[in-house]
């Protein structure tokens, strides 16, 4: 085959307790896995109390990711996606770590929001599994961190949960000492369910057809109720009973590896995994759960090929999110064209990567004006607090600031504090990007749907020069003001808009 026929795609999955590599053949049928490899980092346990990460677990998983570095290193970015989760989410300070990890790893990594990780884990299982149109299915899948919620229709999720509870983190909380008892366990299990409480109920009324898990931590429960005796396939109550029993009998988290079916790496975490199965069985009244081969790694690779083939789900999250508020589309439109027009003229003289670009322009001009919604007074900044906290399906935590830091920066006072908060590679481009989305606006402040002329607009350093046709500011004085009092406004931020 061709090489525009047959590629080879990857996703590097950074969980809490494990880190996953998976690539795949892409032609033009389906994806085909070629190779995995799974290393057990424990990133959650390196956790300390205040949040930050151990250098010890910090050197564990960068040497991880130096060995998955190596098979990564011939693809190109666009055939990559790295993903890091609940750890990675609530690690204060952890941004020095994630740019020594990309550079071990040869790519960018991603930070998901626990919503989105249930959407990809959801995709991962539902292409795993033969799937109608109608099939309503509970998937659950136990990080070390968090454990995630999803029910769907089909290949479509539609109500999504990510809770604080992981494998590793319950353990640690709840069996400390390594002494399994019937107390503990119960313990254990009591403030899984004071997670799960807010949402038994909506869970119930939903309701669906098949529970299914996926991930280690239940694969591993099921192995271990198999070898049992205890189930053949599923796991039940019944079987997560004994199971328990089973545990406290050996007394010793050190004394699980006698337990069948259970491998050396996941016994130090297994019983807080158990506690969280038996626990949400209860509550949700789950009488039978089947395991599933995908989850979150193979979600991320059906969803790079989606963009690779452009069905991207985030063209869908943006326009939804801005009709929530209520914007004016067709305004939103003008601005965004307008914007997108600049950064072809500006890319070349500002090095912008245009593919790169384009997108977060014209997704941060749709929503623009989302926070009109709320109050005129300060819309911007409330635009920006709800970009950036929205469950925005096919977004990551960095894209989110990306867009919130544009929709920050479209009027009033241009700071760089905006962009304090995202990667250091992004700064100077998001920065540019703010700049062409100002135009964007002030040239449409009077919301007129007549078109603009033919400009040109040239980018050199921190300089723009944007020419109009001869005579059209002298027929339009108001937006030659506004222009003035752009280019007074930029200056404040050392940038120079010249104009005429």
């Amino acid at each position: 085959m061709s090489e525009q026929a047959y590629q080879t795609v990857a996703a590097v999955d950074l969980g809490s307790n494990s880190f996953h590599l998976i690539l795949a053949q892409l032609g033009p049928g389906e994806l085909q896995m070629v190779d995995r490899l799974k290393e057990m980092v424990r990133l959650a346990g390196g956790l300390r109390p205040d949040r930050t990460l151990d250098s010890a677990t910090q050197e564990r998983a960068l040497a991880c990711l130096e060995r998955f570095g190596q098979r990564l290193r011939e693809l190109p970015p666009e055939r990559v996606r790295a993903v890091g989760t609940n750890t990675l989410r609530s690690a204060r300070g952890s941004e020095d770590f994630l740019a020594r990890a990309e550079l071990a790893l040869g790519h960018s990594i991603e930070v998901v929001s626990g919503v989105e990780e249930a959407r990809l884990i959801y995709l991962g299982v539902a292409h795993s599994m033969a799937v109608a149109p109608d099939d309503r299915r509970l998937v659950m899948d136990i990080g070390g961190g968090s454990t995630e919620l999803v029910i769907g229709q089909g290949y479509t999720p539609t109500r999504m949960e990510s809770l604080y509870m992981g494998c590793v983190s319950l353990t640690q909380a709840h069996f400390p000492d390594g002494k399994l008892t019937t107390k503990a366990f119960r313990r254990a299990e009591i403030a899984v369910r004071q997670e799960l409480e807010p949402h038994e109920q909506a869970f119930r009324n939903l309701g669906w057809d098949e529970a299914v898990g996926a991930s280690g931590t239940i694969r591993a429960a099921a192995k271990v109720a198999e070898a049992g005796g205890w189930s053949e396939g599923s796991l039940t109550p019944e079987a997560l009973e004994r199971m328990t029993a089973t545990m406290v009998d050996l007394g010793k988290v050190g004394k699980l590896e006698k337990l069948k079916g259970l491998g050396a790496d996941r016994a130090p975490v297994f019983p807080g995994g158990v506690a969280i199965l038996r626990a949400t069985f209860e509550a949700l009244g789950i009488e039978r759960m089947p395991t599933a081969e995908g989850a979150l790694r193979e979600g991320l690779l059906h969803d790079l090929v989606g963009r690779i083939r452009h069905e991207d789900v985030r063209e869908n999250s943006v326009p939804a999110l801005a009709r929530r508020f209520h914007t004016d589309e067709g305004h939103a439109e003008r601005v965004a064209a307008t914007a997108v027009y600049a950064l072809e003229q500006a890319a070349p003289g500002w090095a912008l990567p245009t593919e790169w670009a384009q997108p977060y322009l014209h997704w941060a001009a749709q929503l623009h004006e989302i926070g009109l919604d709320i109050a005129h007074s300060s819309y911007h900044k409330h635009g920006a607090y709800i970009v950036a906290n929205a469950d925005l399906l096919g977004f990551t935590r960095q894209e989110q600031e990306l867009l919130a830091a544009l929709v920050r920066s479209h009027r009033r006072k241009f700071s760089d504090k905006a962009f304090a908060g995202l990667p250091a590679r992004w700064r100077v481009p998001a920065r540019r990007l703010a700049v062409l989305m100002r135009l964007g606006v002030v040239l449409h402040r009077g919301r007129s749907p007549e078109p603009l002329p033919e400009t040109r607009l040239t980018a050199r350093g921190d300089r723009l020069d944007l020419a109009f046709p001869e005579g059209w500011l002298d027929a339009h004085p108001l937006t030659r003001a506004d222009l003035e009092e752009e280019a007074e406004r930029l200056a404040g931020d050392d940038f120079t808009l010249a104009f005429g």
